[in-house]
């Protein structure tokens, strides 16, 4: 019995995949309507970011990592050093 089962839920399936038409979702619809009064124009694949400033070097970057790394240590020794 639950071979049967099985059996007609693949032809189910089977059946959906084989279909000619498959409706569009919500989201595809509201789009396709929206375009069709004012079609979307043309988009780079990635454009460039606006109002970035210049960016930093690696090396920058890990001098301010370290510096602050070793700032945090010197202060925690400098506390551990005057608590009696």
């Amino acid at each position: 019995m639950g071979q049967q089962g099985d059996e007609e839920r693949e032809f189910d399936i089977k059946w959906a995949d084989d279909a000619e038409h498959k409706e569009p979702s919500a989201r595809a619809r509201m789009l396709a309507a929206r375009w069709k009064e004012n079609p979307p124009g043309p988009v780079p694949f990635r454009g460039e970011p606006e109002g970035v400033g210049p960016r930093r070097s690696s090396w920058m970057s890990t001098v301010i990592v370290l510096g602050s790394v070793v700032g945090v240590i010197v202060l925690l020794g400098y506390v551990n050093f005057r608590a009696p």
